[in-house]
């Protein structure tokens, strides 16, 4: 069993984001680790770009903070090797197509594999071109997870019939950040998944409060949740691990509380 799978075997996941380097490498170390003792089954960090595409104003000011205080993929996966030393909580990096090549595919995923990253999620790779990673990806034992959209349609049962680690269900359109209300029927997404696959599919975009969060989680298998804690982070900077932690046991309560699996 995957360490990614480890962390739906229990019941509910939940799932916090973080951008990498967002103050700063150590505020994001400590944050990390704090989230874990909250109760966070899986932790999502955002590699910092530039042109982060997928994502809102909330979490592109989060790149732009982590880039100017001199945030770099080198930097980051050394802060990701520290971190290994204190926790074997599953971490899964967000990023981009342009951030790899840049760096270099296989040099990437050496490093991911060195680090302990247990999964990619990359918004700006189509299913269609899963094969420019994949293979990569599968040599070094990282996870490439795939993201089904309201738009994805029949491609859903493709995707989720290739599926690893878990599946990123995106439940609004547009970019990341804070929705009043989830309007997306996601419960049907969640089960044309539930027929060809039982890989763990987990909900993001737009959950903010524990409400929303449990509504997602009774779905299916754990719910993501990003710029309600950035928001967070720009608000508390390098004094934000006790507000942080504070919403995240609140969530991870609210997520236990929806139930078991679906």
């Amino acid at each position: 069993m995957s360490k990614i799978a480890q962390a739906f075997r229990d019941g509910k996941a939940f799932i916090p984001f973080v951008t990498g380097g967002d103050p700063d490498l150590e505020t994001s170390e400590r944050l990390i680790l704090a989230m874990v003792d909250a109760g966070a089954d899986m932790i999502e960090i955002g590699v910092p770009f530039s042109d982060p595409i997928a994502e809102g104003p909330v979490i592109q000011e989060a790149n732009e903070r982590a880039l100017a205080a001199g945030c770099t993929t080198d930097r980051l996966f050394d802060m990701v090797e520290h971190l290994r030393e204190k926790t074997d909580v599953p971490l899964v990096f967000l990023t981009y197509v342009n951030p790899i090549y840049a760096y270099g595919k296989k040099r990437f995923m050496e490093r991911c594999s060195r680090a302990g990253i247990d999964g990619l999620i990359v918004p700006d790779l189509p299913y269609e071109e899963k094969q420019e990673l994949a293979p990569d990806c599968e040599e070094y034992s990282v996870d490439l997870i795939p993201l089904i959209a309201p738009t994805s349609r029949e491609r859903i049962l493709k995707i989720a019939g290739e599926a690893r680690g878990f599946i990123y269900c995106i439940s609004s359109l547009g970019v990341t950040g804070v929705r009043q209300e989830i309007r997306t029927d996601v419960g049907s997404m969640v089960a044309m998944v539930r027929g060809v696959s039982d890989v763990p599919v987990a909900i993001g975009f737009g959950s903010s409060t524990p409400e929303q969060a449990a509504r997602m989680a009774a779905l299916s298998d754990g719910a993501i949740v990003g710029s309600a804690i950035v928001k967070l982070i720009a608000e508390h900077g390098r004094e934000s691990e006790g507000p942080v932690a504070e919403f995240v046991k609140r969530m991870k309560a609210a997520v236990r509380e929806s139930g078991q699996p679906v």
